[in-house]
């Protein structure tokens, strides 16, 4: 359950008493292909190797997605393995404040 919300972090209240906390910024993500922007609320994670984009995301805003080559096998938190491996990334541009950095985010989820 939703506890509060204070600049940008999230504050959750555990079953066992303990608070969990989900910090989001707010990133532009351009589309390299047409060059078309939007404002996005990223989930800042601390955690992770990797850039991700849900498969379900990168449908709806139509990104080129680009096979590549192998596939990455994520390991959840829990340590089990994700349901599929990764096998599509989309390159972007990522905006945040006055910085720019063109990248690749891996696509993950069900692909058609």
């Amino acid at each position: 359950m939703l506890s509060r919300v204070v600049n940008n972090t999230s504050y959750y209240s555990l079953n066992n008493g303990n608070i969990l906390r989900e910090v989001t910024v707010k990133i532009g993500l351009e589309r390299i292909d047409i060059q078309k922007g939007i404002i996005i609320e990223a989930l800042l994670d601390s955690g992770t190797t990797r850039l991700v984009m849900s498969s379900e995301f990168a449908r709806k805003l139509r990104f080129k997605l680009k096979k590549i080559e192998r596939l990455i096998y994520v390991r959840n938190v829990d340590g089990s393995f994700n349901k599929k491996p990764i096998e599509y990334t989309v390159k972007v541009n990522i905006y945040y404040q006055e910085h720019r950095e063109r990248t690749e985010i891996d696509i993950i989820g069900e692909q058609k």
